[in-house]
């Protein structure tokens, strides 16, 4: 593992936080290194350097944490901030409805990013989580901001591929396409079973100031005939949210 020619100390930096993830929180420093490409005496420095910076953090077991430093600089700093905090009061009147997960998504990529989420004891299986990704096509989230993305953005995930989370998972461009359309004329994404099938994934459009989709709430609830009863509140809170951040047209 040999540095590039050129490769500045800040790329390196970029990739040990990189080998950081929802399922690999805490690391030793070997597995920072070989996850960041790198010799370990390098990635111990860099490591040792971060730590002091407080943008790492050692656990007493020598793993490696992200360090409460680099959360505090980039909660300040997030462009989903204000979403968050227009969100919160309606996501949680609407959590009390439900009584399960409630969730705020945005568009990242090719990615839906879950940037808040409110749960509760007891509540369905869930397998995104805050700072989570998932594909576009496979979660309500990810099909409500896919159906309302730049068309070439949607034309690149028709091409695929579409993995396949189960065999209802929407994997074949046509059916694709037409569950966007239906998304676009009836204001909602369901999506029953489509990532475990006793649960249900329901999602609709948050609307910036020009009217323009900036994120997607959704709820994850039991995949029973009770499930569509939830659309009402949803699009309410949704409309709440949309005016909270200054869309009084919607």
């Amino acid at each position: 593992m040999k540095r590039a020619p050129g490769e500045s100390v800040l790329s390196r930096v970029v990739r040990i936080f990189e080998a950081f993830g929802p399922d690999a929180p805490a690391l030793r420093v070997t597995d920072i290194a070989r996850g960041a490409n790198l010799h370990v005496a390098t990635a111990s420095r860099l490591v040792e350097e971060l730590v002091g910076h407080g943008w790492l953090r050692r656990d007493p077991d020598r793993k490696i944490r992200v360090g409460v430093r680099l959360w505090e600089l980039a909660s300040r700093a997030s462009p989903t901030l204000g979403l968050r905090e227009a969100a919160m009061p309606f996501m949680e009147d609407l959590h009390a409805v439900v009584g399960h997960h409630t969730q705020l998504a945005v568009l990242e990529d090719r990615e839906v990013l879950f940037v808040e989420r409110l749960s509760a004891p007891g509540a369905v299986v869930n397998v995104t989580r805050v700072a989570g990704r998932l594909p576009l096509h496979a979660s309500s989230s990810g099909l409500v901001l896919l159906a309302h993305a730049p068309a070439d953005l949607q034309e690149q995930v028709l091409a695929g591929p579409l993995e396949a989370f189960r065999r209802t998972t929407l994997t074949e461009p046509g059916r694709l396409r037409r569950f966007l359309a239906d998304v676009r004329r009836n204001g909602y994404a369901f999506c029953a079973g489509f990532i475990d099938e006793e649960t249900t994934g329901i999602a609709v459009p948050l609307r910036g100031p020009a009217g323009e989709v900036v994120a997607a709430l959704s709820v994850i609830v039991p995949n029973d005939r009770n499930a569509r009863m939830q659309i009402p509140a949803l699009r309410a809170a949704a409309r709440g949210i949309s005016r909270a951040m200054g869309n009084s047209s919607h």
